[in-house]
């Protein structure tokens, strides 16, 4: 639906405004754009302006202002974000990076958090 949905730092900021509480006017996102990172209300207002013209909302025409939408979830983002990094990073392959993480010192939490996991995937595979 969204393939080509990839979001620079500051893209995701603006959608994590929108996620967290949609629509917004392009006045309230830049707000909270500013509130979020520092930057100047401009540069969330133009932002959202280049992002509308990417496609990367949905529109629809308020009172007085333009209520913006985010089109994709923040799981569906999520997902598109560690595929993209996956496949950049580690040619795709998860075995690699599991095997990276590995490396780290993991706490026995992070393991039994890692068995259950893939006993998970195992039983949806096997189902």
């Amino acid at each position: 639906m969204y393939s080509k949905f990839n979001l620079t730092n500051n893209e995701w900021e603006i959608y994590e405004c929108l996620w967290e509480a949609s629509p917004l006017t392009l006045v309230q996102i830049a707000r909270r754009f500013v509130e979020r990172t520092g930057l100047a209300r401009t540069t969330g207002e133009t932002m959202v302006l280049r992002m509308e013209k990417k496609g990367l909302f949905r529109v629809e025409k308020g009172g007085r202002a333009k209520l913006y939408y985010p089109i994709i979830s923040r799981d569906e983002a999520s997902r598109r974000e560690t595929r993209s990094f996956l496949d950049r990073v580690y040619g795709g392959k998860i075995g690699l990076l599991v095997n990276a993480m590995a490396d780290e010192e993991l706490t026995s939490e992070d393991i039994d958090e890692l068995y259950s996991i893939l006993k998970k995937a195992e039983e949806k595979r096997n189902a």
